[in-house]
């Protein structure tokens, strides 16, 4: 098997999307497989389709030829008519965990003859979110701009993003109120032409990261370098994410990534009004009482 195959069809959804198409997928669909028992047809982004194109396609989904099998594939299931749906077996797929994406690509490039060192294939893994796809074209890239040998600077330098021990030391600094790092990292950042948007997603991480050690660890942890609950983690990653939705919008990108850092760190370092209140209730509630309350009792 050379993973071809003339019974399998792959149809792009976004560019055949209308009643014409589908009328001549139902007439293709007809006539019997060539080489398998099944002939398959894949939409890709079906939801593109039109409600009169998904009406044409409702009619074959209704009584379909034994030999036929359809596969759709969206990222938007929401947009699929109810009555499309109701037809079909519905699976919600997962993104790839990053270990397994990593040793995929470490067996394609000792296939291949690619010497690639492990944490540019993390890094890879990283940019790819989850896409198996995605990590596998990032690699082919990276090929064509290192060669033979890739390493994690490369990916750094390509795509633009932060090491890993920058976005810990952006953590660190944000956790004990370090300002002056903060903004000297952010101009460093700058100055390398590095992507302030990815920095600030992979802070959210890594932040995510420390609030998970907290929750596990009794409600407190120290792998930021100061000890913080996840009161003051929770509220960290609140301010992180809120400010990711303006960090392009605005003056200056890199203004508003030093903007979200500040606010960020002052977010967890405050203390939370309801967390004093509920202290203060505890300590009067152990307070003695009053000669006046004395009496009255």
């Amino acid at each position: 098997m050379n993973g071809t195959c003339m019974d399998v069809l792959e149809i792009d959804g976004a560019s055949n999307n209308g009643v014409e198409q589908v009328r001549a997928l139902r007439e293709d669909a007809q006539y019997a497989p060539s080489q398998g028992k099944y002939k398959v047809y894949i939409i890709d982004e079906v939801h593109m389709l039109s409600t009169g194109a998904f009406n044409a396609l409702l009619k074959i989904l209704e009584e379909p030829p034994e030999h036929v099998k359809f596969v759709f594939a969206t990222t938007e299931a929401h947009k699929v008519l109810p009555t499309i749906v109701s037809r079909c077996q519905r699976f919600d797929l997962k993104p790839i965990p990053e270990d397994l994406i990593r040793e995929r690509l470490d067996l394609i490039c000792k296939t291949e003859g690619i010497e690639a060192d492990e944490a540019a294939l993390k890094a890879v893994a990283r940019l790819a979110d989850g896409g198996m796809r995605d990590s596998q074209s990032i690699l082919d890239q990276m090929i064509a701009f290192c060669g033979t040998k890739i390493t994690e600077p490369d990916v750094l330098q390509v795509y633009g993003l932060v090491s890993g021990e920058h976005i810990d030391e952006l953590a660190r600094a944000i956790a004990t109120g370090d300002h002056p790092h903060l903004l000297e990292l952010s101009d460093q950042f700058d100055a390398s032409g590095q992507d302030f948007y990815r920095a600030l997603v992979d802070l959210q991480s890594r932040v995510r990261q420390a609030l998970l050690e907290a929750v596990r660890g009794g409600g407190k942890t120290k792998s930021l370098g100061e000890e913080l609950s996840t009161e003051s983690l929770t509220r960290l990653l609140d301010s992180l994410r809120q400010s990711e939705s303006g960090l392009k919008f605005g003056l200056s990108e890199k203004v508003n990534f030093e903007v979200a850092l500040l606010k960020a760190s002052e977010e967890c370092r405050a203390r939370a009004i309801d967390g004093l209140i509920r202290e203060l209730s505890t300590i009067a509630e152990n307070l003695p009482e009053t000669a006046d309350e004395k009496k009255n009792d």
